[in-house]
């Protein structure tokens, strides 16, 4: 059962241990890396070139699991069957890919996360619903493609999250179980996709969730405030 608690060391506390897992799954925005102030730069681009106010970050963080379409529509009130808005997505998206690491970081103490998993017994991996053409440039020039012992991008395979054969493919690439995996995320849709995997999940609290989200209800393993949770449960109970 999910923990509901609201007191923060509570709902970071987890009967879960490092030793049931082989492998730890991350979704990427929201997640691991904190996308955001790029996508915000590139659709601020657009929108100054169409005379339209900028956004701020804290009016576009709801809408990137959504995705370009539900960037845009928070930006320009366009829905994806209109007219125009499949020109205003290549625009979008060629500025963001020009610019895909220009300030895309990992979140604070992520670092620390990945340290604390490849000095022990277990890998790392990624699974993503965002494209191949932007996973890969942004992995690389983060350093994390020569990390991962896999990426799974959103169009590696024919489905996306929260169907759960991206997720199927990493621990088919990596050579684990999916029951010997923790799928990490920070939408609803990962989880589902963890859990139609086989596999325990993690709700990332600390990723772009909406005011209407309500992660508890999603049924994940665990609710992790901040990557420090994860971090420390890794420290504490992985074996050296």
């Amino acid at each position: 059962m999910p923990m509901t608690i609201p007191d923060v060391a509570e709902r970071d506390s987890t009967p879960l241990s490092p030793t049931d897992f082989d492998a730890i799954l991350f979704d990427l925005d929201g997640t691991l890396i904190d996308t955001a102030p790029d996508l915000l730069f590139a659709l601020n681009r657009v929108m100054a070139e169409e005379n339209k106010p900028p956004l701020s970050l804290a009016e576009l963080l709801p809408f990137v699991s959504g995705g370009s379409p539900a960037m845009l529509q928070r930006g320009f009130r366009i829905a994806p069957d209109e007219p125009g808005f499949a020109a205003l997505q290549e625009r979008f998206l060629a500025l963001y890919r020009a610019n895909v690491a220009r300030s895309s970081r990992l979140f604070p103490g992520m670092e620390t996360v990945l340290g604390h998993i490849e000095a022990g017994p277990l890998r790392w991996g990624i699974v993503t619903n965002k494209s191949a053409w932007l996973t890969e440039p942004l992995t690389a020039a983060l350093g994390l493609d020569r990390r991962a012992a896999c990426i799974v991008s959103g169009d590696t395979t024919e489905h996306l999250k929260p169907h759960p054969a991206s997720l199927l493919l990493a621990c088919q690439r990596i050579g684990v179980e999916p029951a010997r995996c923790l799928y990490v995320g920070d939408a609803a849709k990962d989880v589902e996709a963890g859990q139609r995997a086989g596999m325990k999940t993690a709700a990332a609290l600390f990723g772009y969730l909406t005011p209407e989200d309500k992660p508890e209800e999603w049924g994940a393993d665990w609710l992790l405030s901040s990557p420090g949770a994860l971090a420390d449960w890794l420290a504490t109970k992985t074996p050296r």
